[in-house]
């Protein structure tokens, strides 16, 4: 005799039923706050487009062109490559200018970078008062490429300035040094390397990460004090190094103010401080090429992509990572 099971009576659990005007509410809402949340990116996308990516595009155009500034845009006439040929063949000022650039980038921005990691070195540590020369370390950075800055540094290394009277303390005779073609540029290093507290504070805040642990395992193994910057502080740093390379290199050949108010806006003495920016600005709004000075602006972007790019393909060969991922 087969046995049958009654069907149980007990309703299964199911989900609520969504009504077409339940879908419907739900993707009015969807709209609603999609719609919302462009209203609060507007002025960020209003400003990329007015200030970045419209002027960007007209630069690019007027690369190819010879505008002016004071010709009419109907008048203007389209040269094709011939601003990129004569900035590559012809324009001795150019190559001045990019060597300048590349001598300041190349000697101030390691320069730059030693002295931010020793001094966070230095104040890493928990000494009384530490904090108030962390924020003096900091001050200069705060103030930035400022014309007062550069002011008061032209000031300082004038023939009758504070550095050559501090000299004359020890019997040494000072120089006209901002006004002397062979120093010009070194002082603007010196600003530039002095303004260290960027990159300083970055370090500081690497080196709060690196494990205590790591020490004193060196420590145990005999590794003194050099030993272990060599073999755990740099290979831990190693991130916040190449972050603050990347940073300091693109800001390292971008120098334009202190460099315009040293030599007023020539580039001088004798053409000592041309920076590449300074040229750029030169050529478009003092000999009114601005035709010439868009594509100029434009290898000027193509470079520092260039330069971006070798060192993030660089960065995997020494970038290490605690997680022991490499790039």
């Amino acid at each position: 005799m087969a046995l049958t099971t009654a069907p149980s009576s007990t309703p299964r659990a199911t989900g609520p039923v969504r009504t077409p005007a339940d879908q419907r509410g739900s993707g009015r809402i969807w709209q609603r706050e999609g719609l919302a949340g462009y209203v609060f990116l507007s002025p960020w996308l209003i400003g990329l487009m007015a200030i970045t990516a419209v002027p960007m595009l007209l630069s690019l155009y007027l690369s190819f062109t010879n505008y002016d500034i004071l010709t009419p845009w109907s008048e203007i006439e389209w040269v094709g490559l011939t601003n990129y040929k004569r900035m590559f063949t012809s324009d001795a000022s150019y190559w001045h200018a990019v060597q300048v650039t590349l001598s300041f980038a190349l000697i101030a921005v390691p320069l730059k970078l030693a002295a931010a990691l020793g001094v966070a070195l230095l104040l890493n540590r928990a000494w009384r008062g530490v904090g108030l020369f962390r924020g003096l370390f900091y001050l200069p950075s705060l103030l930035g490429g400022s014309v007062a800055l550069a002011i008061v540094w032209v000031s300082m290394f004038n023939r009758d300035g504070a550095f050559n009277s501090f000299l004359s303390l020890f019997g040494i005779e000072g120089k006209p040094w901002v006004n002397d073609p062979e120093w010009a540029l070194e002082t603007l290093m010196v600003l530039a390397i002095w303004q260290f507290g960027a990159p300083m504070v970055i370090f500081l805040a690497g080196l709060k990460q690196v494990p205590t642990e790591l020490y004193e395992a060196a420590s145990v193994d005999g590794a003194g004090k050099v030993r272990q910057f060599l073999s755990v502080t740099l290979p831990m740093l190693s991130p916040v190094i190449f972050f603050n390379l990347v940073l300091e290199t693109i800001n390292g050949f971008q120098g334009f103010t202190s460099a315009f108010v040293l030599s007023n806006g020539t580039g001088g003495p004798v053409d000592s401080t041309l920076m590449y920016t300074l040229n750029l600005y030169i050529k478009g709004f003092v000999d009114l090429e601005m035709g010439y000075a868009s594509a100029m602006a434009w290898v000027f972007l193509l470079a520092i992509a260039v330069i971006t790019i070798v060192l993030f393909s660089t960065g995997r060969f020494w970038v290490h990572y605690s997680d022991g991922e490499g790039r």
